[in-house]
């Protein structure tokens, strides 16, 4: 429908109206009428708006001019040779047919005139629609910029949190398993918040596959229980929030199937740390 609103609003639908269109595009247009019916009624309606506009600014002879007119017509059968001060009503005939067709061309001048004014404006008006679209595209843009920016202070302000207040915040680095002898990871634990956090920006873990996922597990009286699942690119940095807990005696990971495991895989235990 975007592209019928674009069509009526390139001004060819009064253009066609006028009769000031090839022949090719004359049938283009009829063609687009048979094929979008709104069209047709578009085409009526500049007809009628043609019609309201002649019926409001045409021309009315004076009454003058037309009982001249009028008079000088003669309708008479003369046997008799025309007189020579009859003739002398000939150039006041024509002086009248001269006025109406100069009236006429008035009205047409000044339709035309009107026609390319609403043309123009018509195009202002869109060009105006298109500089306030991407207007408003920008404003999105510049909102998303500032949205993100605040998110980003408030990860910061979150990691200093943790990292300046050893008293709220436990920190404990997991170290590698015989898995992957390399790996190494920290995790941040309140107890009284029942927060775990973990430090992305501090994760040395192998790249897992596209099926694949890192689970975190709190081992709680020697029984492991699931801290959720998280993702790790080495692009990522700041605190991911895990799930809730208030006891903990050590921290591990595993690798699992991706969306989780209810139980770890012990063969696929990546890296471990006491709490």
């Amino acid at each position: 429908m975007e592209d019928i609103k674009a069509y009526i609003e390139s001004g060819i639908l009064e253009l066609y109206v006028l009769g000031n269109l090839t022949d090719a595009e004359r049938h283009d247009v009829e063609d687009m009428c048979l094929k979008f019916p709104e069209l047709s009624t578009e085409i009526s309606q500049i007809e009628n708006s043609l019609l309201q506009y002649s019926n409001v600014y045409g021309i009315e002879p004076p009454t003058s001019s037309r009982d001249k007119f009028l008079s000088s017509l003669n309708f008479e059968i003369q046997a008799e040779p025309l007189l020579e001060a009859e003739v002398i009503n000939l150039p006041s005939r024509e002086k009248s047919i001269r006025f109406y067709k100069y009236a006429f061309a008035a009205s047409v001048a000044l339709l035309l005139v009107s026609l390319f004014t609403i043309i123009n404006l018509n195009k202002e008006l869109k060009e105006s629609k298109n500089e306030i679209i991407a207007l408003q595209s920008s404003n999105q843009k510049f909102a998303s910029q500032v949205n993100y920016i605040g998110k980003e202070l408030q990860v910061n302000k979150k990691f200093l949190q943790v990292y300046q207040n050893p008293e709220e915040y436990k920190l404990v680095t997991l170290n590698g398993t015989p898995k992957a002898p390399e790996a190494s990871m920290k995790v941040a634990f309140n107890k009284d918040k029942q927060e775990v956090l973990i430090d992305i920006s501090s994760l040395n873990l192998p790249a897992p596959d596209a099926n694949h996922q890192y689970q975190l597990w709190a081992l709680v009286d020697g029984k492991p229980i699931d801290l959720g699942v998280f993702d790790y690119t080495s692009a990522q940095s700041g605190l991911t929030q895990m799930k809730s807990i208030g006891k903990v005696d050590a921290f591990a990971v595993t690798l699992e199937k991706k969306g989780g495991s209810k139980t770890p895989t012990l063969t696929e235990l990546v890296v471990m740390g006491g709490a």
